[in-house]
């Protein structure tokens, strides 16, 4: 996953997520700089912490087209990274996975997140948070789960269901 940038700019279902099952704090410590747009702040619809900076994108035409492909806030996210060199775009949506692909744009999801945090020792396995993902209504399927066990190294240690 290519979650190696100092700045990480994330979609509103990801930050869902990760507050829905109290990990929030993975954003901050796997970039030095997390950014939203006024878009996604809205639509997290709660207070954000200090450290999330809010950046409105410039290039509100090219927001605009996309929206035509995407929702609001992923369409926001992705001008913000195609704007802000050097970041990744955090991103579930498969709709706005495949755009930021097309556009170029370094992305990965909120299970490649949990996955470079434990490859950079953050945390000791990702199995507890997977479980706590599985109480939420986060929808996945059992490749990609069976696909970031196997690369953290986990695959053979998963509890079975």
């Amino acid at each position: 996953m290519p979650l190696n940038s100092e700045i990480v700019i994330s979609d509103t279902s990801c930050l869902i997520l990760l507050a829905k099952i109290g990990e929030l704090d993975l954003l901050r410590r796997i970039g030095k700089r997390v950014l939203v747009t006024p878009e996604i702040k809205q639509e997290f619809g709660m207070s954000l912490p200090d450290w999330i900076i809010v950046k409105e994108p410039a290039d509100r035409h090219f927001q605009n087209l996309l929206e035509r492909e995407v929702d609001k806030g992923e369409a926001s996210a992705i001008i913000l990274a195609l704007e802000t060199f050097g970041s990744v775009l955090l991103i579930d949506d498969l709709k706005g996975r495949r755009v930021a692909f097309d556009l170029g744009l370094k992305h990965s999801g909120t299970f490649g997140l949990i996955l470079r945090a434990k490859q950079e020792g953050l945390i000791k396995s990702i199995q507890p948070i997977i479980e706590k993902i599985r109480n939420t209504n986060f929808r996945f399927s059992e490749q990609l789960l069976r696909s970031v066990l196997d690369q953290a190294g986990e695959l053979n240690s998963r509890s079975s269901e």
